[in-house]
Parts: structure tokens; sequence; C-alpha cells
């Protein structure tokens, strides 16, 4: 006689497992414990298998006939139903496996070891809110350029131009991942080129003209301040260095024999160590200052807390002091001006293999 719902919830548990059979080789398997399993009896190739089906009432009646129906067409067409589940879970597994999201946490835990924590954190952050919503559980291979577009487009309607081309770049980078991995077989990304609306990198404000950064040295020799900021001030259009890595420098981290600031890798963007040479007039103005800081870890303590840097407002602030506003000079414009004057007026290539002062520009 065939089960119903009225049967099958007020059948109780005893000392012993129960049966309760539907028809079909369909039948409700009552633990000891109280559980209800779904099981269905069948013969393949000679032999007498079970397929499970699930658990009452997560699995309703309805539902365990509906799948009972499904495992007897295999078995008309010759598929044994166990294997033909197994199969189907090894693929479900695979798929998960080779979705966007599992391939760009793949690429990003591969990369990012090189890559300094703000870095990789900025990157994650926006595959995490930009991507992964949308398109991270579809496999690498499926994802059109269309799908990809409409997460971007997300991203420009509220304005961020900037992040939409930064989110496409690392989307292009996890595509060419999948490729190279054997996972996918082109990068949609390539075929938005031209998609966004254009965006430029900010460049910060800073005087390149020779005359003017002429002034503008004379302004930081004149500088009435105190005296940890005027050495930082005097010391940065010197190394050519951001502003965050020159406010942490450390005592221990300068050679004077040799000449050299050595940058461990755990301060630089990209975790690399970086090696910036020091000339006699910088070398200079740290002399002049380690009487007053030397016995700090910082070369350029900070005022509320010496045992930190100082604060990274303090460069702008002095300039400010000095009367340069936000749109004339920033405490990044020291590498603009750097760039620009080497480039243009003494014709040193950025990049160009020498221990001169340029060697400072990180890659």
């Amino acid at each position: 006689m065939p089960l119903s719902d009225v049967v099958i919830r007020k059948a109780k548990p005893t000392g012993k497992t129960q049966r309760l059979f539907d028809g079909g080789g369909l039948y409700l398997e009552i633990t000891p414990a109280g559980s209800k399993l779904w099981r269905q009896k069948y013969r393949y190739g000679g032999k007498e298998k079970r397929l499970a089906h699930g658990t009452y009432p997560e699995v309703t009646l309805a539902e365990a006939r509906a799948r009972r129906e499904a495992a007897r067409r295999l078995l008309a067409n010759g598929i044994d139903p166990s294997e033909h589940k197994k199969a189907e879970k090894a693929a479900g597994e695979e798929r998960a496996a080779n979705n966007f999201e599992a391939v760009a946490r793949e690429w990003h835990g591969k990369f990012s070891k090189g890559w300094a924590k703000s870095h990789a954190d900025k990157i994650m952050g926006r595959l995490e809110n930009d991507l992964f919503p949308w398109i991270g559980t579809r496999p690498v291979a499926e994802i059109k350029a269309p799908e990809l577009l409409r997460c971007l487009r997300r991203i420009e309607s509220r304005g961020a131009l900037e992040t939409a081309h930064r989110v496409l770049q690392n989307a292009g980078q996890v595509f060419r991942y999948a490729i190279a991995t054997g996972r996918a077989d082109r990068d949609p990304s390539a075929d938005l080129r031209g998609a966004l609306a254009p965006w430029k990198p900010q460049h910060y404000p800073t005087p390149t003209d020779p005359k003017a950064v002429g002034e503008l040295l004379r302004a930081i020799d004149g500088y009435s301040g105190g005296n940890v900021v005027k050495a930082m001030l005097r010391l940065a259009p010197l190394v050519f260095v951001r502003p965050g890595e020159l406010r942490q420098m450390e005592w221990a981290e300068i050679d004077f024999d040799a000449k050299e600031w050595n940058i461990p890798a755990h301060k630089m963007k990209m975790r690399e160590p970086h090696l910036v040479p020091l000339s006699r007039q910088a070398l200079a103005i740290l002399k002049d200052l380690h009487p007053l800081t030397g016995n700090r870890a910082y070369v350029f303590p900070g005022g509320h807390d010496p045992r930190k840097p100082m604060s990274e407002n303090a460069l702008n602030a002095a300039l400010r002091r000095m009367g340069y506003d936000k749109n004339t000079m920033t405490a990044h414009g020291f590498r603009a001006i750097a760039r620009t004057l080497l480039d243009e007026e003494l014709k040193f290539r950025p990049g160009q293999s020498s221990k001169s002062s340029v060697a400072s520009f990180p890659a």
C-alpha cells in the first residue's frame, strides 16, 4: 500500500530500524534515533543496490517519488542511478572549483604574497564587493563580455570610474590566470576596451618648471617650523620616495658608511626591498638630525607619540604654512618633480640602470 504524509508523520522510532514501503523500490527507513531516510532499492547488472534520496521532511513524499521515477528512467536507458549521482556530484564539485570566485581567490593567494598587505586588501575588496556577488558562482570559462560589463556598469553608476577601470584590470588578470591553468579559453575583459567612460590617473599638484622648483627649495630652506619637519622637507626632494616611506624611515635602515637607505620589503608597495642611494646633502641632513631623534626608532618621530612615525599630514601642513595650497603642491609632488626634471631637463629616463638617485623610483 502506498505511503501517505499522515502515515509518515505518525510513524515513531522503535528499538530497531523500520522500513515503510511506497512501491517501485522506494521506502522510508526509520532509524532507532528517529531519523526518516528515503531509500530506493533496485537491481543493476544482476546485483541489488540502494540509492539515497534524502531525509524526510526536507524531501517530501512527492519529491521522493519524483526522484524514484528519475532513477527508473535512467535504469531503462541502461544507466546505474548511483554512478550517475556520483558523476553529477563530481561535476558539481569541479564546477565549484572552477567558478570565478574560486579561481580569483586562487590567483590572489598565489600572487599577493609579493604585494604589500594594503595593496592586496584593496584588490580583494574590489573582487568581493563588485564581482563575486554577481559572477562569483559562474564557471569562469562561461562568463562573457556583456555579463562582466553589467558588473562594471553598476560601479560606473555610482560615479566610481577609477574603481570600474581597476576592477576591469583585475578581472582580466583572473581570466588570464584561468587560461594559463587550463580552466578558460579566452579573456572576455579584452572585449571591453573602450566600453567604459574614460578615466585618467590622478596627478598630484606640483611645480615642474625649474624656476618654480628653485623657489620651492628656497622656501624650504627658509621654513621656520620645527626642526624635524624641516629636515623631512629638505630630504624629500633628495630621495624621491613616497611620503609614507619617508615618514616611516628608521635609523636602523640608514648605512652612513655605504651612503644608503635600505627600505625593507614590508614597507614597499610591491613588497620588494628597496635601496635608496644617499647624496652627501642627504647624509648631511640626517647627521644633523641624529642628535635630536637618534635615540628613537623613527628618523621623523610623531609629535604626540614619538614611538610612532610623524603623521601623514605633516608635510602637507608644512607646505600650507609656506604658502603652497593643495592645488599647487602636495607631499606626493616631490616624486613628480624628480620624474619630470630628470626626464625633460636632464634627459635621464627613470628606470635606467645606474646607481644614482633615479634608482629610488621603485617599480
